[in-house]
């Protein structure tokens, strides 16, 4: 299954590693270190103009991208097939 992400952008759900709330997840000193050590590697890819609202942690083949989406958790969590 495929799940749309924002902004044009489709990703097979078995290559998703986690969604998270940027909100929430921004607060731990961790989270902000792998977002920053992500950012410095050309990791981090930007599907809003707006401020996120959600971190999705993709990986395939050892390839690894942060996508920072507009939508909310929560839609993309409905739009998944966990939530059928």
């Amino acid at each position: 299954m495929y799940l749309h992400i924002g902004n044009e952008k489709i990703l097979n759900e078995k290559d998703i590693i986690g969604i998270f709330d940027i909100e929430n997840a921004s607060v731990s000193k961790l989270t902000k270190e792998f977002l920053g050590y992500s950012q410095k590697n050309g990791q981090v890819v930007s599907l809003t103009n707006d401020l996120p609202k959600s971190i999705i942690v993709w990986e395939r083949e050892g390839e690894r991208r942060l996508y920072l989406s507009q939508l909310a958790p929560a839609t993309l969590y409905k739009r998944s097939r966990f939530f059928g």
